[in-house]
């Protein structure tokens, strides 16, 4: 039987302090950034930590009262659409960039719905695993905030709106109702009159966003064959709203996608139906990605930083924790970038030359 290894020994403040010429105390002081030691002395210890490789337990913070090290991040959303969507993806990596910068951890978890993430919450505070969370996915009708309140645990929302009810939770978020608005107007000034907004998730506070400023959009333009019909962003409901919506009497002439995986799979879905893209039917994904440049034709598309905004969400509460107040951040309005899948509507485009009809 091979010998069992022995784990690394860590570095300790005793080994700091015997290097550094200094008291454990004087050691202590420098790197918890407490009065009691000289500037002088403060900078030759933390000199000393770094090339020793010393790091500060997570344990003994949490005993001392100072904090896990650790942020959180769940999401109440099937667990099986989350791996093919490429906005979290994104989101999470703009988040992991600043904790790396800050060497805080990210506690990640999947759970079935929102009464079951409000007990993670209670959970983490009781057993002080997180020192402040990321929520995702605001909803129209959510308890999260009030019990954030009443934990009194630092949260950046991403995705609200401003709320006075919560002075104390940070929000970041992007305009919705800004980009709704923009891509009705394009496809209006390309001629369709009969638009179906295929949806995400019942409940999310932006997707009733869209699907209110959609509703708000026709009215204005006095149009009477718009809607939207919400599913569970996976690629299977998307293309089954697109078969159902297609085999109408009367079809839609463009489909806006809540993400681009749904969008590559209703395209998929017309071209089985014998619909052409765009000629038959516009297409715009809501998300922007890779996916939209793999296909053809490649997708119209909403296009953001996904990125920077959870970079921006992770500086936020980076900012809470470091005792700063918290703020409503707005981030750039997502740009429509057109392509290949839209097109003018088959009603609208010009009669081919000799078609008229004599008179």
């Amino acid at each position: 039987m091979p010998a069992k290894r022995s784990p690394a020994r860590r570095p300790t403040m005793k080994d700091i302090a015997r290097r550094a010429g200094v008291s454990e105390s004087a050691v202590s002081f420098a790197l918890n950034g407490r009065p009691g030691v000289s500037e002088i002395t403060r900078d030759r210890v933390r000199r000393v930590a770094e090339q020793l490789g010393w790091r500060p337990s997570t344990a003994a913070r949490q005993l001392s009262g100072e904090g896990a090290a650790t942020v959180g991040l769940v999401v109440a959303r099937p667990a099986d659409t989350l791996g093919v969507d490429s906005f979290f993806l994104q989101l999470i990596s703009g988040i992991q960039e600043v904790l790396a910068e800050r060497h805080l951890g990210l506690l990640f978890q999947v759970v079935e719905d929102v009464d079951a993430e409000c007990g993670v919450y209670r959970r983490w505070w009781a057993e002080h695993r997180v020192d402040g969370v990321l929520v995702v996915d605001p909803r129209t009708d959510d308890p999260r905030p009030d019990l954030l309140d009443e934990l009194g645990l630092p949260a950046v929302v991403i995705g609200g709106v401003p709320d006075a009810r919560h002075p104390g939770l940070s929000t970041v978020w992007a305009d919705d109702a800004g980009a709704m608005t923009a891509v009705v107007g394009q496809l209006y000034a390309l001629g369709h009159r009969r638009i179906v907004h295929i949806a995400g998730l019942p409940g999310l506070a932006h997707t009733e966003r869209r699907i209110r400023t959609l509703r708000t959009e026709a009215e204005r333009r006095g149009l009477h064959e718009v809607r939207s019909v919400t599913t569970d962003y996976s690629d299977a409901e998307g293309a089954a709203v697109t078969r159902r919506v297609l085999a109408e009497d009367a079809p839609p002439t463009a489909l806006v996608y809540d993400n681009d995986v749904m969008a590559l799979a209703g395209v998929t879905a017309a071209a089985e139906l014998g619909f052409a893209v765009p000629a038959d039917v516009s297409v715009i994904s809501w998300e922007d990605s890779a996916l939209c440049r793999m296909v053809k034709p490649w997708l119209s598309a909403l296009s953001r930083d996904t990125v920077e905004f959870g970079r921006k969400a992770a500086e936020e509460l980076t900012a809470l924790l470091d005792g700063g107040p918290a703020r409503t951040v707005q981030v750039p309005v997502p740009r429509l970038i057109e392509r290949e899948s839209t097109g003018a509507a088959l009603d609208s485009q010009p009669r081919p030359r000799g078609s008229e009809s004599p008179g």
